[in-house]
């Protein structure tokens, strides 16, 4: 990942902040000349940046822009390769779109693509997805691992326990995983999981892990036709959350779960996920041979699937989403 020098002066910066830092001492640092540096300083000013100068002492980086940046999002993210390059957007078609131009364009793993809203954002079977709202958190990213394409639905199941660990950092409430990709409290969606790949039949080429989190959003923000079915973490919480340190926290567990799936194998996740099972015991629909079957939900089985008990305690294994999962849905 190659910095432009204002990134990697605010970076020098924040490395320091409880001190000063000398222009001499930046200057050399960055190759460029004092002016130089007081120049970037000014266009980081113009940019929402705060810095306080002394004489004899040097620079110190008092307050970052309100609004999100690429910058913004690096700074104190302690992870060690997700996130680490940044694309962020105020508006963008499409986050997974653009995932996916840069994938094909031999980025590498661990870019993330984020927006303050999407014009077009999508969800599962290209159903629409309302991402206009820049209270919400909206971005892609890209993986590249070495799995079997046949595993790389446990992507999806990766992600949703990264986002409850995340939800059950920022706030101690009772959030549920609703198989396969959705986060859902009280009973409303909270949050979605987009994974799509590209592959042949033996080797996969890239991974995009969408995820849409509806953060700071009030009920009046929503479609009226959804708001029954949908909240957020203000809505519950009745507080306003930061989205730049929720992204930063969801990047870093996110690469923590990821890599415990590619060294210890799926058997940690399943056991997570199933601590957060949507409906546990409760009654669900689904088609069985063209013929609508109720079972009782029983968690997630080794291969992913969802498990169901049945008459006569049949247990079955789902791998659709032809799921009800609430009368008349």
């Amino acid at each position: 990942m190659v910095l432009s020098i204002r990134e990697r002066l605010v970076r020098l910066l924040s490395q320091e902040q409880s001190g000063y830092v000398s222009g001499q001492w930046l200057s050399d640092e960055l190759s460029c000349s004092r002016t130089a540096v007081w120049k970037h300083i000014k266009q980081l000013e113009e940019e929402g940046y705060t810095f306080d100068a002394v004489p004899n002492k040097g620079y110190r980086l008092v307050a970052l822009p309100k609004h999100m940046t690429e910058n913004t999002l690096r700074w104190n993210l302690s992870s060690d390769w997700l996130g680490q390059s940044i694309e962020h957007y105020p508006s963008i078609d499409s986050t997974q779109v653009r995932a996916h131009e840069r994938a094909r364009a031999g980025a590498d793993e661990g870019l993330v693509i984020s927006a303050d809203q999407q014009l077009n954002g999508r969800g599962r079977m290209q159903r629409p997805f309302d991402s206009t709202d820049a209270k919400g958190v909206w971005l892609s990213f890209i993986l590249r691992p070495q799995l079997a394409p046949t595993e790389a639905a446990k992507l999806t199941l990766v992600t949703a326990v990264a986002l409850v660990d995340t939800f059950k950092q920022m706030i101690n409430l009772d959030v549920k995983i609703k198989w396969p990709n959705d986060i859902y409290l009280n009973q409303k969606k909270i949050a979605g999981v987009l994974t799509e790949m590209e592959a042949e039949m033996d080797q996969i080429h890239y991974v995009i892990v969408g995820i849409g989190v509806n953060l700071n959003q009030r009920t009046s923000d929503f479609d009226p036709l959804l708001q029954d079915r949908v909240t957020s973490l203000f809505e519950e919480t009745g507080e306003t959350l930061d989205k730049q340190v929720f992204i930063q926290r969801l990047l870093e567990t996110f690469e923590k779960w990821y890599t415990v799936f590619l060294t210890e194998g799926f058997v940690p996740i399943q056991k997570e996920w199933n601590r957060y099972v949507f409906k546990l015991n409760q009654p669900v629909y689904f088609l069985k041979q063209n013929e609508r079957v109720k079972g009782l939900v029983q968690g997630l089985s080794a291969e992913g699937a969802l498990v169901v008990v049945i008459e006569e305690h049949e247990h079955v294994k789902l791998y659709s989403s032809d799921i009800e999962w609430f009368r008349g849905e």
